[in-house]
């Protein structure tokens, strides 16, 4: 099993330390970034990976290393603390890259067969709402299962943590990865992301932008196959 690991901030605190909790519990081969050490543009808007593709992107050969690693993954771990009731900018910013790989766009088909764990921490407050921004494009790039754990860790640092809310991580996080091995190598998209296909896909037939709609006519997309399902 191979897990790409990306954190919103380059401190190794609660959030970072729980996902290499959960990534150590499921096994197999990391591959960790930290946010904006290993990568720190900004989408410029230029939209050149939407028309013209994502290679033409300024940023192509910086994001290339992240890039490759979320490709070659079975699971994708985005991390991030609370940033006022958000992900950090850090990983806003390198999400904002991946527009291009969207479902209304050009989604990667490998991505249906993949799980995905969003993980957030803050003192109190906030989590729901940061996991929901990284779960969009995890949910939006077609990836077949997305979960979420969110810890009110009432701490700014790892060390912090009391005992009983570390007893709650091991449980929630034993659980998870439980569930992550046993649908590894066999994940199918749930349905709210089989809906969201065919509704892309009817809007692919009579698109606006003619490198969006060939790609979806060279999968075969806009035919009988699916990207879930084997040829």
């Amino acid at each position: 099993m191979k897990i790409a690991m990306i954190h919103g901030q380059s401190h190794e605190g609660a959030s970072c330390n729980i996902a290499r909790l959960l990534a150590k519990k499921t096994g197999g081969e990391v591959t960790e970034f930290f946010l904006p050490k290993d990568f720190g543009h900004f989408c410029c808007g230029c939209t050149a990976c939407f028309t013209k593709g994502q290679d033409k992107c300024p940023h192509y050969k910086d994001l290339a290393p992240i890039t490759k690693a979320l490709l070659e993954a079975d699971v994708i771990i985005l991390s991030s603390p609370v940033y006022v009731f958000h992900a950090t900018g850090s990983m806003k910013a390198m999400l904002d890259h991946y527009g291009y790989m969207w479902m209304p766009h050009r989604p990667e088909e490998s991505m249906f067969s993949k799980q995905g764990v969003c993980i957030s921490t803050a003192a109190g407050m906030g989590m729901g709402s940061t996991n929901k921004d990284m779960a969009h494009s995890l949910s939006y790039w077609g990836v077949g299962r997305v979960y979420k754990l969110g810890f009110a860790v009432a701490a700014t640092d790892w060390e912090s943590v009391s005992e009983k809310k570390r007893i709650q991580i091991e449980k929630k996080t034993d659980a998870l990865a439980k569930k992550i091995k046993a649908r590894q190598g066999r994940v199918k998209p749930a349905l709210k992301t089989k809906l969201m296909f065919g509704i892309m896909r009817q809007f692919q037939k009579n698109g606006y932008n003619p490198m969006d709609m060939e790609y979806w006519k060279e999968k075969g997309w806009l035919g009988k196959d699916r990207p879930w399902k084997s040829k």
